[in-house]
């Protein structure tokens, strides 16, 4: 009987294992990340190409390619000082946004003019970068890949998916923060 017992309580502790994790049906391999970002550089490595297409083709301006990775020439340069716009700084300025092929899609006019806090406000990413660029009264047009401007998303309305873009930009007036006045 003690046996039999003994040998019964080995059974069920052998036997007995706790509950075992099921296995995923599908694994992710990442590919579809992979196939993504393989189509974002051909997206940016050919709208690239176009807007370098139109600087050849523009050759009385000088482009100047940002950091950003946009492209822009002056229409209006201002040496009478070097400040341009810093973070919590107010820029009253203008833009208009035009296709590529210069069909306009937002006016200059449908827009207005713009009071900007510098960094703290919701702009489309190439314009924060390009007002970073400009000094009180000047004005510039800016060439951005659409992943600078709208992007997959677009803007709900009439900028659409990967839509690069094209913007003329005026600086009217830079309120300097007080910090920034400082420093």
């Amino acid at each position: 009987m003690k046996k039999g017992l003994l040998i019964l309580i080995t059974l069920l502790v052998c036997c007995c294992k706790g509950p075992e994790p099921r296995k995923p049906v599908q694994r992710k391999s990442g590919s579809f990340f992979k196939a993504s970002v393989e189509r974002s550089k051909k997206l940016l490595e050919n709208e690239e190409k176009q807007i370098l297409q139109i600087i050849k083709k523009d050759s009385l301006k000088h482009y100047t390619h940002s950091s950003a990775g946009s492209w822009y020439h002056y229409l209006s340069v201002n040496d009478t000082t070097d400040y341009t716009p810093q973070t919590d700084d107010l820029v009253v300025m203008t833009y208009n946004l035009l296709s590529l092929d210069n069909d306009t899609i937002y006016s200059q006019s449908e827009i207005g003019i713009v009071t900007y806090k510098v960094d703290k406000q919701e702009l489309f990413q190439g314009l924060r970068d390009a007002v970073k660029l400009l000094k009180e009264k000047e004005k510039a047009t800016f060439l951005f890949p659409s992943s600078l401007a709208f992007g997959y998303h677009g803007d709900n309305n009439k900028i659409g998916t990967n839509v690069p873009i094209k913007s003329t930009i005026s600086i009217l007036k830079i309120e300097k923060n007080q910090n920034n006045i400082e420093n």
